[in-house]
């Protein structure tokens, strides 16, 4: 009997390009003092004139603030990822991406005038809430559903509320509005 040869297969294209993408811009933040960290991949006020204003409205999701904070994101971003592209294709997820980089950093460039943004967790949000969309049949709301956004939605207004730290909450929340907005609109709809 003759064994199978191993492939490597580049199965989620959109989870695994971001991740790499991401891994770039945390060697290019490393490699220029944190310049192109600040100048590219955080999201701040400043003047919409300013080109880059625009590619920072996308570009925050790639910026991370040291290894731990990229590892912490893409961990799970490679575990949810490849199952979305499954469900729903990878152009819907790249869409996804897009939709909920621009709405969080829109968000933190109107309210929040005197701090930057940086990081994938709200992406991480939204595939949660995403992915908790798995079971949705005749109309019918997923306990899933209900309870990751008790855990998850509800943790993180907690730790807004009580919590003095250094992580944006709000993103955390915008991030999984997006994902149960997009998997009400996307539900029962499959690749």
């Amino acid at each position: 009997m003759k064994r199978p040869t191993l492939k490597i297969s580049y199965n989620a294209p959109v989870t695994i390009t971001f991740a790499l993408l991401a891994l770039l811009a945390l060697a290019a933040g490393w490699l220029s003092n944190g310049w192109t960290t600040v100048s590219l991949f955080s999201v701040y006020r400043c003047p919409l004139s300013d080109p880059l204003a625009w590619v920072r409205f996308f570009g925050h999701v790639l910026g991370h603030s040291g290894y731990a904070h990229y590892i912490g994101n893409m961990v799970l971003i490679l575990v949810l990822g490849p199952n979305l592209e499954d469900r729903f294709g990878s152009w819907t997820v790249l869409w996804a991406i897009l939709f909920t980089a621009f709405v969080s950093g829109l968000v933190q460039f109107i309210f929040f005038p005197g701090t930057a943004l940086l990081g994938a967790s709200g992406l991480v949000f939204m595939m949660i809430l995403l992915s908790s969309f798995g079971g949705v049949r005749n109309g019918a709301i997923p306990t899933t559903l209900i309870l990751v956004s008790i855990f998850y939605l509800g943790g993180e207004l907690w730790d807004a509320i009580f919590v003095d730290d250094n992580v944006s909450q709000l993103t955390h929340i915008i991030g999984g509005l997006c994902g149960t907005v997009l998997g009400f609109s996307l539900s029962g709809r499959k690749r």
